[in-house]
């Protein structure tokens, strides 16, 4: 298993890029003649594959749900993965890859565990593509095809034991600022600039965390053309994420209408792009997803801590489609980053976590 790790996180596979890692996925499945499926969803998801699905019935007509993604955020170099102490490392400076290969690897032994013998309650196990974008991969998910009534993402950079019991709604915001050109040095007053209109407008928003469930940020500012000239054109991509849908929307709203108002008072145009990237969830203790993983936790003796973070996953899509899925740490750290890293005991102990899952979704 761990060398399959190792191997996997050595296939390069950014958004969009997915089909050679898909297809190291597919065939070892399929060796092991473990019923996979490719969807069609490569083309909408604009991904390098589609959605993979793998089954193995149980001893009983009912199913448990497992996911993680194959794709990776763009790195520029080689990934080599190392072993040191314990611990995988990139031995350059880049990322991992362990978000989200170590779950890959630890649903992949999963499967391979129960080809031959089978478990108490079927596995359906999904590994989407361009997750890192958008939850690209997930939206495209049938959530009425799935057998499971429950399931669970493994796809969370914190200690095995957290179970994410609230994510949030995530709102992109795109202002594209239009000023006029002038020569900064000969007739400035005849320009209009487009960075000093941006500028403003961000000036006048509310940024950071601005209470414990909402945070916005402005993340890139791209305009100008050389110093010079009064800039004609301004880009500015910002966010607001939010664990209650109206405080996204709220927050994004006083964004829009900061770019508006500075725009107008500059003398230039904005055009601006809202998307919703993905909705956000919230799950009781009650939930039979979260009793199940609370109990499995337990069982592997680890305490379990029901918490609510301010990143998404492909739980978000499922739960906004109407599948009943949370999120589960699985123990890596400092995902996106070349310090990433996670130890191979944790993907042992997830592996671990994972066999009582079904054991336990069995036994209700």
């Amino acid at each position: 298993m761990l060398d399959r790790f190792v191997q996997l996180c050595q296939i390069p596979s950014p958004t969009g890029e997915e089909r050679a890692v898909a297809d190291a996925v597919l065939a070892e499945l399929r060796d092991l003649d473990v019923g996979t499926t490719e969807d069609s969803a490569a083309a909408a998801a604009r991904a390098g594959a589609g959605n993979l699905i793998a089954r193995v019935p149980g001893e009983r007509d009912q199913w448990v749900m497992f996911g993680c993604h194959l794709d990776t955020v763009p790195h520029d170099e080689p990934i080599e993965a190392v072993l040191d102490e314990g611990v995988y490392r990139s031995r350059g400076e880049t990322i991992l890859g362990a978000d989200n290969k170590a779950a890959v690897t630890v649903l992949v032994e999963l499967a391979a565990r129960h080809a031959h013998s089978r478990p108490p309650i079927g596995l359906e196990i999904l590994f989407t593509v361009a997750e890192e974008d958008g939850l690209r991969g997930a939206k495209q998910i049938d959530a009425r095809s799935l057998r499971s009534p429950f399931g669970f993402v493994l796809d969370h950079a914190s200690p095995i034991g957290e179970v994410i019991t609230a994510a949030p709604t995530y709102k992109r915001l795109v202002a594209d600022f239009q000023g006029k050109e002038a020569h900064s040095g000969i007739r400035p007053e005849d320009g209009r600039s487009a960075i000093v209109a941006a500028a403003g407008a961000i000036a006048a928003m509310s940024l950071g965390r601005l209470t414990p469930e909402t945070t916005a940020n402005v993340g890139v500012i791209s305009g100008g053309t050389a110093s010079n000239v009064v800039p004609g054109h301004c880009r500015v991509d910002a966010e607001a994420r939010s664990l209650d849908d109206q405080g996204a929307s709220k927050t994004i709203g006083a964004m829009v209408d900061a770019c508006t108002w500075s725009a107008s008072e500059h003398e230039c145009d904005v055009d601006i792009e809202l998307n919703e990237m993905f909705r956000g969830y919230r799950l009781p203790s009650s939930a039979a997803s979260v009793g199940v993983a609370r109990a499995a936790l337990e069982r592997c003796g680890v305490e379990a801590l029901e918490v609510a973070t301010g990143g998404g996953s492909d739980a978000n899509a499922l739960n906004a489609a109407g599948f009943e899925c949370v999120l589960i740490a699985n123990g890596t750290e400092a995902n996106h980053t070349p310090q990433e890293s996670v130890a191979a005991e944790r993907i042992v102990q997830m592996l671990a976590v994972c066999e009582a899952i079904v054991e336990e979704a069995a036994a209700r």
